[in-house]
């Protein structure tokens, strides 16, 4: 009876361990979102105060990261950027899709439109 739980004990453990080895493979196999917004802000001081809280809080709350959020910028080739750029990263394009569609994100948009011209697009980076 004991070789019986024994074995029984041995199949559940590598069933585990094997569901756990494709989780972990599927994982790999995704790969991350950038997305990068070129900002052309008109009203500082009311972006800065009304639309990037809620704006950062959505992006966050939808599993991003950010990456680059304001700093220099130079051209090398081409158009210049615009003035303020943010680069977020997330798991996935879906996760970032999600991100970007919440009515969280949607509502700080809203406000940011009052204040800003937006350049919003994602790009799949390589699989880590």
């Amino acid at each position: 009876m004991k070789a019986r739980y024994a074995v029984a004990l041995s199949i559940l453990a590598g069933v585990a361990v094997g569901a756990a080895a494709v989780q972990a493979l599927h994982a790999q196999a995704t790969p991350p979102a950038y997305v990068i917004a070129e900002i052309d802000v008109t009203n500082v001081e009311s972006y800065d105060r009304e639309y990037v809280p809620p704006a950062a809080k959505a992006i966050a709350d939808g599993g991003g990261k950010y990456v680059v959020r304001g700093g220099g910028t130079v051209a090398f080739y081409g158009e210049p950027p615009k003035p303020r750029i943010a680069v977020m990263v997330f798991e996935s394009m879906e996760k970032a899709q999600a991100a970007f569609n919440s009515s969280a994100y949607k509502d700080a948009k809203t406000v940011g439109d009052k204040y800003a011209k937006f350049r919003v697009y994602a790009v799949e980076g390589l699989p880590q």
